[in-house]
């Protein structure tokens, strides 16, 4: 198969991924922190190894402020709910995938918090837009660095910039930047990071984190309260990080894909792990540039683009169905429709159909590229 899916998860993995799961789970696939014996020490080594590759990668302030989660939706979720409070002021963007969307309108929709989402034009918003938005009860700014409908990165450094001198605390969805994008957080004061594991870091699914910063400190509440391996006498959650939301069985092995996966791309570099994908997408906008019945959504800025790119599908063709021919007839693997993110297909005109959307990885060639273009030429040849 042809797999242009990796915005969704990232397929394949690399080999070193694959032989640190088998290797892992043959021998060291005990619960960490719950014993002292042989394994759960290995277990436990091997959060602690990950949290040192994530803090590195990232240029974080200490190990201990990594929080790993299930996935990026649950790191924006611990954010936000242990963020907000009643009363506060919420900033977001209509480039949101629902992961942020989502909790921020439950928790207007109830009458707690306020609102306001800046309008993004052609996949961009600006640090001025933002700083705009901002008032004096604004708590929290959640936004994403690279959408993941478009691939637009956002001036996330200087974002930061604004919110901090507003006072308020800076939220980013790293879901489709992590891995591809440089995030160093020593240079930009990003106060809260959540990033999937499986995605550009290689790691399997149900991996995740969450990176709480200083000014974030005795702010965050706890997602889920229980087991932490370590304080089993306290009557509430001990506070210590990054244990205070890391509440029951961690996903260990999981983790320990992921540790490997991070290595892999630290290897390469995120730099040019982008380059490549990206050059990959301008092939497919010079040929969407080559025939009228198709159209890239957003703007194409290569130098401000993460590896996914959107298409308008010809009329009387659905996202769907292209996606469905594709996959059946071609063995090649994209994804149609909204992509959980209805907002940012409303501003484009898109919704409720979607759009189709390819996403190329490392692994992904240029004549991967030509064959799926080749097909799409087949199947709208009778059609427009």
């Amino acid at each position: 198969m042809i797999y242009l899916d990796n915005a969704a998860t990232s397929f394949p993995k690399p080999e070193p991924v694959y032989q640190t799961l088998d290797r892992f789970a043959r021998t060291a696939l005990a619960n960490p922190g719950r014993a002292g014996h042989r394994m759960a020490m290995a277990a436990e080594k091997a959060l602690d190894d990950v949290r040192h590759a994530l803090n590195q990668f990232f240029r974080g302030e200490s190990p201990d402020r990594w929080v790993f989660t299930l996935n990026c939706t649950d790191a924006l979720n611990m954010a936000i709910k242990g963020i907000v409070q009643e009363g506060d002021h919420v900033v977001l963007t209509d480039l949101e995938h629902n992961s942020i969307s989502r909790p921020i309108r439950a928790l207007e929709k109830a009458g707690k918090i306020t609102t306001t989402r800046v309008v993004s034009r052609e996949g961009y918003v600006t640090a001025e837009e933002v700083s705009a938005a901002l008032t004096p009860r604004t708590s929290l700014v959640a936004i994403t660095q690279a959408s993941n409908v478009l691939g637009t990165v956002q001036p996330i450094a200087a974002v930061a910039q604004a919110v901090r001198t507003a006072g308020a605390l800076l939220l980013v969805d790293a879901a489709q930047s992590a891995g591809v994008v440089p995030i160093d957080l020593k240079s930009t004061p990003i106060d809260l990071l959540a990033l999937p594991g499986h995605k550009g870091l290689y790691g399997p699914t149900g991996t995740g984190a969450l990176y709480t910063g200083p000014r974030a400190d005795g702010r965050v509440r706890a997602w889920r309260e229980g087991g932490t391996g370590g304080d089993s006498s306290s009557e509430s959650q001990p506070t210590l990080r990054p244990y205070f939301l890391e509440a029951g069985s961690p996903n260990v092995l999981g983790i320990a894909g992921l540790g490997a996966g991070i290595a892999w791309v630290a290897e390469r570099g995120p730099g040019a792990l982008r380059k490549h994908e990206v050059d990959l997408l301008q092939q497919a906008v010079d040929w969407a540039e080559r025939n009228d019945a198709w159209r890239i959504a957003g703007r194409w800025e290569p130098e401000t683009h993460a590896g996914a790119l959107s298409l308008f599908t010809p009329e009387g063709l659905s996202p769907q169905d292209l996606a469905a021919v594709l996959d059946v007839t071609f063995d090649i693997a994209v994804r149609p429709g909204l992509h959980c993110a209805p907002y940012i297909h409303r501003n484009l005109g898109s919704f409720p159909d979607g759009l189709l959307r390819l996403s190329p990885s490392p692994f992904t060639t240029h004549d991967d590229i030509a064959q799926f273009l080749d097909a799409l030429s087949e199947i709208t040849a009778g059609v427009v």
